[in-house]
């Protein structure tokens, strides 16, 4: 969404000025700061987690952005998913959170590249 791509699925935005511009008008001020840093989150830290590379630090900034993201999707829709609510955003948070905690295990870049769990 940063970068225009994938039009019609999430937000109504085509670049991170856009993105800043939204989020300010949401309420998450101010949005100059969190559009690059949702951007980053979603850009590098997620495929970091997914290949289990830089497991731990990669986790951090993904679990902070679902934990604010399930305060976001409660006041919205309550914890069912058919209402728009946390269930789904909790599931990954939870995730997130495990592999915070344990790292990526054996079948991680991490463990192959360094032998142990970053």
């Amino acid at each position: 969404m940063t970068f225009g791509c994938f039009a019609g699925t999430g937000l109504k935005v085509g670049n991170l000025k856009a993105l800043a511009e939204q989020l300010d008008q949401t309420g998450y001020r101010p949005g100059r700061l969190w559009a690059p840093a949702i951007s980053v989150t979603e850009l590098l830290c997620g495929p970091l987690l997914a290949l289990g590379l830089f497991t731990r630090p990669a986790a951090v900034p993904i679990f902070i952005f679902l934990t604010v993201s399930n305060v976001e999707r409660w006041r919205v829709g309550g914890y069912f998913w058919n209402t728009l609510g946390l269930e789904y955003t909790l599931m990954w948070t939870v995730a997130a959170f495990y592999f915070l905690i344990h790292g990526g295990g054996v079948y991680s870049l991490d463990h192959y590249l360094i032998g142990r769990e970053f």
